[in-house]
């Protein structure tokens, strides 16, 4: 065996642990964002009002369960390609993961300050600046696979620009949200939304149309 073989047999790992080490990070953080949302205190004349009253939680808690959802989609997606992965794309992957975990943080921010006119801003910037991170990382991971031929070699070219097309045009919308937030936040707030909604879209049937 020559060096090369064993520095590929080193650097090749298998998808499928890295895939269900994903699914039980996006598992728990999608679980602890129902955990930012409190059991509001009060008689029972004025509980439903308290409830009510938390629809910024509600609000932030949907956005960010979207969110996580069409990312675990994406990504379900991108291992769904991948005939192996190597070191690189193992520690893109592990960004992405700190990212998802990170959310929670932000959603309790966006929750705490969105119905306010002096922190909306910042809340909702900092809410945004983590949603394109994720993106952005999620796009790099799946350019890695195809730069790097972790994909299946029968997967044909069509398919793979249909896929990168997918997982791109979310980002510019981070992006306008973002700057809209520092004007207008509880609007860019339902843009994230209505983001997340989109790529909840499924994907189409690639494989069994080529």
């Amino acid at each position: 065996m020559t060096d090369d073989d064993e520095s590929r047999r080193t650097t090749v790992l298998r998808a499928s642990r890295l895939e269900a080490f994903s699914d039980g990070v996006f598992a728990i953080a999608i679980t602890l964002l129902v955990l930012e949302i409190s059991v509001p205190e009060g008689s029972e004349e004025d509980l439903l009002a308290a409830v009510l009253d938390q629809w910024p939680s509600y609000l932030a808690y949907v956005i960010s369960f979207a969110t996580v959802g069409a990312i675990w989609l994406a990504h379900s997606v991108v291992t769904e390609y991948l005939h192996h992965v190597d070191r690189w794309f193992v520690r893109i992957n592990l960004l992405l993961l700190l990212l998802v975990s990170f959310l929670p943080f932000p959603t309790r921010l966006l929750a705490e300050s969105v119905d306010s006119s002096e922190a909306a801003s910042v809340a909702t910037t900092v809410y945004g600046l983590t949603l394109l991170g994720a993106g952005l990382v999620l796009s790099a991971l799946w350019r890695h696979a195809v730069r790097s031929h972790l994909v299946h070699e029968e997967t044909a070219d069509a398919e793979l620009e249909v896929l990168t097309g997918k997982l791109t045009p979310g980002l510019a919308g981070y992006l306008g949200m973002i700057v809209l937030g520092l004007f207008f936040p509880l609007v860019a707030v339902f843009g994230y939304l209505l983001i997340a909604v989109f790529y909840l879209v499924p994907f189409r049937p690639l494989r069994g149309r080529t």
